[in-house]
């Protein structure tokens, strides 16, 4: 029987995490993931072998594993800075296996394989590439990791070459997609930058599948600076060159004065929720939780994985209620 198809879009800590819950439902997952980053072990391997960043790839395919808990932990496995530059043993993994193939999307579809994952795991294009920034004052910032030291608000983003290619197997998912979620992650350098593909965002506008937006919990310093949940999606829309963002998932939690001070303390605050504003103006539905956010001893926000993906697993099935299911439908 069919399972809904549910196509992720994004990079990051945000998307390996959402997909690490995800993948505890009968739904079929492909993650459409940002090439862009440009520091750590990652950066390294981007520029002397000149092949698409692997590190936000790695860490979503490591969340998708099925195998064993060591293998993949030996696939996140990072040495010390005195030990191989301080490498993922992923990431090596990966640049060696596109040197055999020659071929960094067929790299990562055998490492897939290796690592047994459910779902598929494809890069937003296969070519090695770097995200500049415009700033509203009109200054061109070079490479994703400068793109928040400037602490300016960000215009628009790019990539050079300007006129990379999408993976057709990208296209492909968006095209034949029931549910498309974005986010959550950085919104510029983890979201936006896979929308700067060529091809991308019209496939993305174009798809019949409903469009859902998880929005970040606390703005990013440097990149959402003041920014509510609505100029999240702004964002997305100026990008693509129009509105398509049909659902969103947000949190209206208020929080106590020891998180707002450790957030204050790293110039970041919550992300604001005008609800009215969304569904009125936009005509977007949004949906909460009060158990959405989880905050940890030291006062960290996070989304509670279960929670957000049992939401985005519901969605899906109110969404594609026409769909005749596998039986046995698992919920957390």
């Amino acid at each position: 029987m069919k399972q809904i198809k549910v196509v992720l879009i994004g990079g990051g800590t945000g998307l390996s995490v959402l997909a690490r819950g995800l993948r505890e439902f009968p739904i079929d997952i492909t993650a459409i993931v940002t090439v862009a980053d440009d520091g750590g072990s990652t950066g390294k391997i981007r520029d002397e072998m000149d092949i698409p960043a692997p590190g936000d790839i790695r860490n979503v395919i490591a969340a998708l594993s099925d195998s064993e808990s060591v293998l993949s932990q030996l696939f996140q496995f990072r040495f010390g800075e005195n030990q191989i530059s301080g490498h993922s043993l992923g990431n090596l993994l990966i640049a060696g296996m596109t040197n055999i193939t020659n071929d960094f999307g067929h790299a990562i579809k055998a490492l897939s394989k290796i690592l047994n994952i459910k779902g598929r795991v494809i890069p937003s294009t296969n070519t090695s590439v770097q995200l500049n920034a415009v700033m509203e004052d009109g200054e061109i910032v070079y490479g994703e990791s400068n793109i928040p030291k400037k602490q300016k608000k960000i215009e628009r983003v790019f990539l050079e070459p300007s006129d990379v290619q999408p993976m057709g197997e990208a296209i492909e998912a968006l095209e034949e997609a029931d549910l498309i979620v974005l986010g959550p992650g950085s919104l510029y350098t983890s979201v936006i930058s896979n929308l700067c593909v060529n091809g991308i965002s019209d496939a993305l506008i174009n798809s019949k599948a409903p469009k859902l937006y998880v929005s970040n919990v606390m703005t990013q310093p440097g990149e959402t600076d003041g920014y509510s949940v609505k100029d999240h999606i702004d964002a997305i829309h100026r990008q693509a060159g129009q509105s398509f963002i049909d659902y969103v998932i947000c949190s209206t939690q208020k929080y106590d004065d020891n998180v707002l001070k450790k957030y204050k303390q790293k110039h970041s605050n919550p992300v604001e929720v005008n609800r009215e504003e969304l569904e009125d103006d936009d005509r977007i539905k949004v949906y909460t939780a009060s158990n959405l956010i989880e905050i940890s001893d030291d006062h960290l926000v996070r989304h509670n994985t279960k929670v957000l993906s049992t939401m985005i697993y519901d969605i899906a099935l109110e969404l594609t209620s026409t769909i005749q299911f596998i039986p046995g439908d698992k919920h957390i």
